[in-house]
């Protein structure tokens, strides 16, 4: 299992599970990030997660794709004490909903897992497609792949899995870390997004479609 890492930024320290994904400062990617920053600081999520005028919608799923990574990582890491082999045996999202880890590559054929395990399979392959240059360029002018949009599907389905189990097995602890502010905060700016350019099936997203009604129904 990967060790949880800490972050320190000033007086706080935020505890990860992963190493955070930095955009490199100066890039066009950073520009973009601090667009949806400021666009997100407006409390406006509907008009946040749209493209912005003149950008390039596969270069604006990647660096939001980054960001939900390192908000999930972060949302993850201060739960991570909860989440055990003990507490959870398998990687589930209630009683009707059971993920088995494969990636097609290392691991062909799914295979039942504890969450905390699956969550690390998950997170150390997402964090390996973020860190392809040829799949997540950081240079201006570097095309995206053809196949950039599929893979950007399958992280943002998988990182789903994340706030889901969040969300049914942990949501007491969350409570208990006064964190179900930036959880809801967080999941409704994930499921704007995926709304905004149809990115994860409707079947893949069942196992919260309640909560997403009530995140998103006022917001219409």
């Amino acid at each position: 299992m990967a060790l949880s890492f800490v972050q320190r930024s000033g007086n706080r320290s935020s505890k990860t599970f992963k190493p955070k994904k930095n955009i490199p400062e100066g890039s066009h990617q950073y520009e973009l990030l601090k667009h949806a920053e400021a666009t997100l600081g407006s409390g406006n999520l509907r008009m946040a997660v749209m493209l912005p005028e003149g950008e390039d919608l596969n270069e604006w799923v990647a660096v939001n794709t980054v960001d939900f990574f390192n908000q999930i990582n972060m949302l993850y890491g201060t739960i991570t004490d909860f989440c055990t082999e003990e507490s959870c045996p398998v990687m589930s999202a209630g009683p009707k909903y059971e993920y088995h880890w494969a990636d097609g590559t290392n691991i062909k054929k799914p295979i039942k897992c504890s969450a905390p395990k699956y969550i690390d399979y998950l997170m150390t392959w997402v964090q390996d497609q973020l860190d392809d240059e040829t799949l997540f360029p950081s240079k201006i002018g570097v095309p995206f792949k053809r196949n950039f949009m599929s893979v950007a599907k399958t992280i943002l389905k998988r990182l789903f899995r994340v706030y889901a189990h969040i969300y049914h097995q942990h949501f007491d602890s969350v409570m208990q870390l006064q964190e179900e502010a930036h959880l809801n905060t967080s999941f409704k700016h994930f499921i704007f997004f995926v709304q905004e350019f149809n990115l994860i099936d409707r079947k893949e997203l069942v196992p919260l479609q309640e909560l997403i009604e009530k995140l998103t129904t006022k917001d219409r």
